[in-house]
């Protein structure tokens, strides 16, 4: 009721907070625990750090988001959980979930370069192919890079992933590492490193896979 109060100035008791949540709180449940479709061709799965006011207290809390691809390509949200922390074995939990509401197949899992990701989706969907989220992997190569060359750097990453053709992909990532390894090396190496991850969106030649790879972060 405070927090309401200092926003937007209005003033609403606690008990009336709390009715209007336990009204809407059999649906949330409901949504949460709703059947899903058997497969869906792309998943995209992110953790998102928020600040939650808990009682006096402010403190971080990561919001699991499960972003489906169907096969009408429709977006859908599977499901949001709430953890303290990002980790894979919250998400062996998740991804359990899922299987247990339907989903039988993946075709692509999107995801960031959380250590131990690839093989706990593995674990619950073995005909999966683990795709890197782009963004990710772009941020982490920028992070290394003064301002002044961040643009040009960033041009040239962009013409590996927007390749046509894994093929021309490697050529780019070659004149790349050409070009930056004297200044950068570790850069070029990330990309070689995880490479099997970063390619299978070429490798499934569906221009709806190539459509829903993200190559921006999740709009939800």
């Amino acid at each position: 009721s405070e927090h309401l109060k200092e926003i937007y100035q209005v003033e609403v008791s606690a008990d009336l907070i709390s009715q209007v949540t336990d009204s809407v709180m059999t649906t949330v449940i409901e949504w949460q625990n709703r059947p899903l479709d058997k497969v869906y061709p792309i998943l995209n799965m992110d953790a998102l750090i928020v600040k939650v006011r808990d009682g006096n207290h402010v403190q971080n809390k990561a919001f699991y988001l499960a972003l489906g691809i169907n096969l009408q390509g429709t977006k859908e949200i599977l499901g949001i959980w709430v953890e303290k922390t990002e980790g894979a074995k919250f998400w062996l939990q998740i991804l359990t979930d899922l299987k247990n509401r339907g989903v039988e197949d993946i075709l692509i899992a999107c995801v960031d370069g959380l250590k131990g990701f690839p093989d706990t989706i593995i674990s619950v969907f073995p005909n999966a192919q683990v795709q890197l989220c782009i963004v990710h992997m772009v941020r982490n190569s920028l992070k290394w890079v003064s301002y002044k060359q961040r643009k040009e750097l960033a041009l040239d990453l962009k013409a590996i992933y927007q390749s046509p053709s894994e093929e021309m992909a490697k050529k780019c990532l070659d004149d790349f590492e050409a070009k930056w390894d004297s200044q950068y090396p570790m850069i070029s190496k990330s990309w070689r490193n995880n490479w099997e991850s970063v390619i299978p969106f070429w490798r499934i030649r569906l221009t709806f896979v190539r459509r829903y790879i993200p190559q921006t972060p999740l709009n939800l």
